[in-house]
């Protein structure tokens, strides 16, 4: 099955090609037959050479003279900002411009979507329903926030009738997909500058369960709060089946048992009468809640539970998602995406109880100026849970500063939460302070949605050194 190129899409030039949304799309689109082209910040990234090995044109940085005059359109995200040169190119030339949400539905027509959102583990779950269904043999097409492994990893256009791909409610944009099966991990407020409530972020929710199609299925999370209230929200929605997951008894799909084994989880559900164990090759217990997610998602589609199990079992982890980095003087340096307080609880709690008597280190930069003026308290707590951090100043990715808001607010709240907490402004310091903290049987984490992934490498050079 070779689904051919949207319309319009023959020659398409991305703005940010090397983002984590956009490279996967361009990736599909190569794949299929589409000139593409596109520019980035960083046009020499392992992204950039990834996305020219599969024939697409990078350029570094933004200029008009960028975008070919002979372009069918132009796909840009929500961080693109109005006054980018090769958005005002495109005015000027008449070329239409399109939403990567728009793009990425284009590409999900005549497939068999399975789409997953939630505020955290988007990436996990995908990545985890992309490893297995490939390792069935069914050769699914997927769009991933992260890279699987290699850069480039994080899309694939398959043979199969099978779509899978990350839902972002950041800025609404998961409303433009039209699912077979939709997956809510969970709901939480986040993305401040985009919702005020918690009752907006229903609302969006809601909206993007509606545009289920008629008899598909909606997975659904049956003990996180948000999660249980879009489902009730929803239960009376005509030609939708609502198929719950959990540890809570009346779960659809109930998890007996979750066993910690080092960096692994062993875990027991209980489906359709029968019960199913399999390994989780990533630590936590949220971490096997996505993989159980996972599951139900697939049976939705008919794919027999005990294969799909066992397929899960091939999921290593995905970059960035307590990815080990490696080891230097008997310490372990592992990255963590995590920058929202949920997530960093959950991460710190799996190592914690993969660590046993091993201290953990953490470096954490905080993501956004307003994510970090509303839960920069919450992050301060979380970060109690390690034996000693090194906070890092804010990394603004699409934002202006806001006045008063700096990572002061985290350190003062993780210190009045009993941590051991250090600042540290210049990040070329932080592998001298790191080297000078750590002792043998160590776990250090990097922690952040930012650049602070950058330093993993540095700091185990320093530890060699």
């Amino acid at each position: 099955m070779k689904p051919g190129l949207p319309t319009a899409m023959e020659r398409p030039h991305f703005i940010g090609i090397g983002g984590a949304g956009m490279s996967g799309i361009a990736k599909i689109l190569a794949q299929r037959g589409a000139k593409v082209a596109g520019s980035d910040s960083r046009g020499d990234s392992e992204t950039a050479q990834a996305l020219r090995a599969n024939g697409a044109t990078v350029h570094g940085g933004h200029a008009a003279g960028n975008l070919a005059e002979d372009s069918t359109c132009v796909v840009v995200s929500s961080a693109i900002r109005a006054d980018n040169p090769e958005l005002a190119r495109a005015a000027e030339l008449g070329i239409p411009v399109v939403h990567r949400s728009d793009a990425l539905a284009a590409l999900m027509d005549g497939l068999r979507p399975i789409a997953v959102a939630g505020t955290h583990g988007k990436t996990t779950t995908t990545s985890m329903l992309a490893v297995s269904l490939s390792a069935l043999g069914l050769d699914p097409s997927y769009a991933i926030g992260g890279d699987l492994d290699a850069p480039g990893s994080n899309a694939h256009h398959g043979e199969g009738e099978i779509f899978v791909a990350e839902a972002d409610e950041s800025d609404r944009s998961f409303h433009k997909y039209v699912p077979e099966v939709a997956i809510i991990l969970n709901a939480e407020l986040d993305h401040h500058a985009n919702y005020a409530s918690m009752e907006e972020i229903y609302e969006s929710f809601e909206t993007f369960v509606g545009k289920v199609v008629p008899g598909g299925t909606l997975v659904v999370a049956h003990g996180q709060e948000g999660a249980a209230e879009i489902a009730r929200r929803v239960a009376g929605q005509e030609g939708l089946t609502v198929v719950t997951y959990g540890e809570e008894e009346d779960a659809d799909v109930r998890i007996l048992k979750v066993t910690p084994r080092g960096l692994t989880s062993e875990v027991t559900v209980l489906l359709g009468g029968k019960m199913l164990t399999f390994t989780v090759s990533v630590p936590g217990r949220h971490y096997a809640h996505n993989a159980v997610a996972a599951l139900a998602a697939g049976v939705a589609l008919g794919i027999p539970a005990h294969n799909l199990a066992s397929a899960l079992g091939k999921y290593t982890g995905v970059k960035r998602r307590l990815q080990l980095k490696g080891e230097a003087a008997g310490v372990q340096v592992i990255d963590s995406y995590a920058h929202h307080p949920t997530e960093m609880n959950a991460d710190l709690e799996a190592i914690r109880g993969a660590a046993g008597d091993s201290r953990i280190l953490v470096v954490f930069q905080p993501h956004l100026f307003s994510r970090t003026q509303e839960l920069g308290k919450e992050m301060g707590q979380a970060l109690a849970l390690a034996d000693a951090s090194v906070v890092l100043d804010i990394y603004p990715a699409r934002e202006d500063p806001l006045p008063g808001i700096t990572s002061e607010l985290i350190i003062a709240a993780a210190r009045a939460a009993g941590a051991d907490v250090t600042a540290e402004h210049d990040k070329g310091a932080v592998a001298d302070v790191i080297a000078g903290m750590a002792k043998p049987g160590d776990l250090v984490l990097t922690m952040g949605a930012g650049d602070v992934t950058d330093l993993g490498p540095q700091i185990l050079a320093r530890l060699s050194s």
